[in-house]
């Protein structure tokens, strides 16, 4: 015979296993199911959180028909000359000019597909860059079966998004943009678009992280979601419950190109920001300081005199820059850009990148071992394609067999003066080694003091001794770096 209490324990998980129940809380408490139960206070009931019902409805339904209507099957075509065949490579194009008149033009034609998401009733659209961006021509599919054609309004490769207009037939049903800066990791979102094809695919997940870096470049600030994303999803929308577009869909981690549960999407205030700028004026400005930077490891940060290893180390100032306009100099380790911590390189990127061009903010820097607190007037990014000068030349140290540097030798090493001393050989297991230090590299400072010469560099570590601290200004082809270690004990 089963007791009061034990049958009330049996009553209780029977129905916590019913609602799915992935917890149970009582009062403030979460427990478990299948560990203890903590006993209720008087007057206070229990409350089941079903994990497996992420909406009052228990169904994605309602956000799912909110958002569909606005999202689009993009197909592009990219056209290009086809290469001569092996007969015309071997007989050659005058022999066919002679005989046969000229040699027609042929062109072949590459299909692809994708997804978009609409963002305005007039027709604009966002999808990603790589979908569009070699496409001589662009049809967009709506919800409705309905083909579009489509004008590519502007491309920004650094976030890899695009926007599109679609022409004739508005106005077209439209999605919102969220604020992707509220939604959380582990809230519920939908991705809708045409995965190999298939148009108005919906798949379910939550945010897995926010913030996440692919190595794309500094301004990578992905959405990570398990709801599947697979070929032919890039650029349709991840919605939240509310039915608002917080990302736009861009990339995934697989090796077999498919769905393993790690997607990546553009954030919606980013998509929002760089579209609006795209629309308005053709092109996206992005604050630039002009300066190389680097992690600031806790070897380095001890060797520059701060406690903690928090802040983004200068490693090299651009020729004319506005980093070198305000007397930014390689050394200084940057902690505070416009009244904001910056612990960290990314940290560093995103805020300058978000800063109109023009506008002049307060950065503080650790120099000297103290803060010093500066005016920069930020500049507009550069063309990816245009050459950078850099003003600074330096790097590498001990356990090592160095070189002058001579006229030839800065020939083969591209470099622009005979200043420093070049390291040929660093000795296997060393402190230098292990620091990193290659041969090729050019030592151009030791602790801070600037080395022109064999001679500067024997001055500055003359009185080195086991245990003591070296950092060193290294060039490494283009390169500006820091590195620090300790002098190895023998």
């Amino acid at each position: 015979m089963i007791s009061i209490k034990r049958r009330t324990l049996v009553v209780l998980l029977l129905v916590a296993a019913a609602l799915g129940a992935g917890a149970v809380t009582w009062g403030t408490e979460t427990a478990d199911v299948g560990k203890p139960f903590r006993v209720l206070p008087a007057g206070m009931q229990a409350r089941v959180i079903p994990a497996a019902l992420p909406v009052p409805s228990g169904s994605f339904a309602q956000v799912a028909e909110t958002v569909a209507p606005a999202v689009i099957n993009i197909n592009t075509v990219t056209r290009g000359a086809l290469g001569r065949t092996p007969i015309e490579e071997f007989f050659g194009e005058e022999f066919f000019r002679r005989f046969f008149g000229e040699v027609p033009e042929r062109e072949q034609q590459q299909r692809s597909l994708g997804s978009g998401v609409i963002v305005d009733p007039s027709g604009i659209a966002l999808t990603n860059a790589h979908v569009v961006e070699r496409a001589t021509d662009i049809e967009a599919v709506t919800a409705d079966g309905k083909k579009h054609k489509a004008k590519l309004i502007g491309v920004d490769r650094r976030t890899d998004l695009a926007v599109l207009r679609l022409q004739g037939g508005g106005p077209y049903p439209a999605a919102s943009l969220g604020d992707s800066d509220k939604i959380k990791v582990g809230d519920w979102v939908l991705a809708i678009g045409s995965p190999f094809g298939l148009q108005q695919t919906v798949t379910a997940g939550i945010i897995s992280a926010k913030g996440r870096s692919l190595g794309g470049g500094p301004f990578d600030d992905f959405l990570q979601t398990d709801a599947a994303i697979n070929p032919g999803n890039s650029g349709g929308p991840l919605v939240n419950m509310s039915g608002e577009v917080v990302g736009i869909n861009s990339a995934i981690l697989s090796r077999s190109g498919g769905n393993v549960g790690i997607g990546f999407s553009i954030p919606a205030n980013m998509a929002r920001r760089i579209y609006t700028e795209l629309v308005a004026k053709g092109k996206v400005t992005r604050g630039w300081l002009g300066v190389s930077i680097q992690p600031l490891t806790p070897e380095l940060a001890t060797s520059f005199g701060l406690r903690e290893a928090k802040g983004v180390l200068i490693s090299d100032v651009v020729q004319d820059s506005p980093a070198e306009k305000a007397g930014i100099a390689a050394g200084d380790i940057i902690t505070n850009f416009d009244t904001k911590k910056v612990d960290n390189p990314q940290d560093l990127q995103k805020v300058v990148a978000l800063t109109p061009p023009g506008k002049g903010v307060p950065v503080t820097v650790w120099r000297d071992k103290t803060h010093k607190t500066m005016e920069i007037k930020i500049g507009d990014t550069p063309d990816d394609t245009v050459a950078l000068k850099s003003n600074n030349r330096g790097k590498n140290m001990l356990g090592l067999e160095l070189r002058p540097i001579t006229p030839e030798v800065a020939r083969q090493l591209n470099l622009r003066g005979t200043e420093g001393v070049v390291v040929v050989r660093v000795e296997e297991d060393g402190a230098a080694a292990e620091a990193g230090l290659q041969r090729g590299d050019v030592i151009r400072e030791v602790n801070r003091q600037r080395v022109r010469s064999m001679q500067d560099f024997e001055r500055a570590t003359r009185d080195l001794k086991e245990g003591d601290r070296v950092t060193l200004l290294l060039q490494r082809g283009s390169q500006a770096l820091y590195v620090a270690f300790t002098v190895a004990r023998g």
